[in-house]
């Protein structure tokens, strides 16, 4: 892919946040991500590539725009598979907490799992870790495992895991461990990310959420070089079906970072809506927007960070 495209990613991630930017606190989530996404389409067109959507905002009856088969770009240039979360954390913005972001991954035609709308089991830890952990093993092993790569006590661990009664007894078992927990109610991406970067203070995820929030983490946790797992909890005969549709009938398979990213060329790209460990929200003054976003390439392992700012007037 054109190494010139994540700063024309960038461009459609910003615009998103802008616009979901100012619906921040206000209690109205459909607002905001309607704003997000119409923004993200509308960038998207300016862009030399032959883009289709596998992971969006729902099938093509579901959604008007950025729905899964959705053909994005200028259709001339690079051909390749788009996975977008054009306001990852809807109720954050709505009550104005942290941990909101517009989100875009991309990778070749063909090689983003295209990860169904349903719960999917996660574990994701920073290079330190990266051959450690093991989805299927208890709480406290992995806890063990990781404390120890990173040369810490379990105590001085930190866990972020979703705030869900689908959670008590792993909650529990990290309690009982001594390792500390952080609570989300939302955004289990941003989650990912953080154990990446030790300025976040997040050493481990753990927990279920979003099949697709699962496969923009896997993205990103592949350009930085740590370690994504994941296994797809099929809830209904529905999705069952769906799951044999796509060639997976061993429902406990365990999905590794080459099963959901494959080849070594993807760009993770996001944008802060509302400020977080590691990005800032989008901030107002007067005519001008300030934005702070990460741009990420797998092939090269290039992390850049950037700070926008913007005419209002102009868009």
């Amino acid at each position: 892919m054109d190494r010139n495209l994540s700063m024309e990613l960038v461009r459609v991630t910003e615009a998103a946040a802008l616009a979901a930017g100012r619906w921040m606190g206000r209690g109205k989530k459909e607002e905001a991500d309607e704003a997000a996404t119409q923004a993200m389409r509308e960038m998207f067109n300016s862009i030399q590539m032959k883009g289709t959507v596998v992971i969006g905002e729902g099938e093509m009856d579901e959604a008007p725009m950025l729905y899964i088969g959705e053909q994005l770009g200028t259709c001339d240039g690079t051909e390749v598979d788009i996975a977008v979360d054009p306001l990852e954390g809807t109720n954050i913005v709505a009550a104005g907490t942290w941990n909101a972001l517009a989100i875009i991954a991309v990778a070749e035609k063909g090689n983003l799992l295209h990860a169904p709308d349903m719960y999917m089991e996660k574990i994701a830890v920073g290079p330190e870790s990266v051959g450690k952990i093991d989805i299927n093993a208890p709480v406290i092993d992995n806890l063990r495992a990781v404390a120890k790569a990173k040369n810490k006590n379990i105590k001085d661990l930190v866990v972020a895991i979703l705030d869900r009664e689908r959670h008590e007894k792993m909650i529990q078992e990290i309690r009982d461990s001594g390792a500390r927990i952080k609570l989300m109610q939302d955004g289990d991406v941003a989650a990912a990310i953080n154990t990446a970067f030790d300025n976040t203070g997040v050493d481990i995820m753990l927990g279920s959420g979003g099949a697709p929030e699962g496969v923009l983490a896997a993205t990103a946790l592949k350009s930085l070089g740590g370690e994504f797992q994941g296994k797809l909890l099929p809830q209904t005969r529905g999705e069952k079906i769906r799951l044999n549709k796509m060639g997976i009938t061993d429902f406990d398979k365990v999905l590794f970072m080459d099963d959901i990213v494959k080849g070594d060329d993807a760009y993770f790209v996001a944008t802060g809506v509302t400020n977080g460990e590691l990005l800032k929200g989008v901030h107002y003054k007067g005519s001008i927007g300030i934005t702070h976003s990460v741009v990420m390439r797998a092939k090269t392992g290039t992390v850049r960070f950037i700070d926008g700012q913007h005419s209002l007037k102009d868009k």
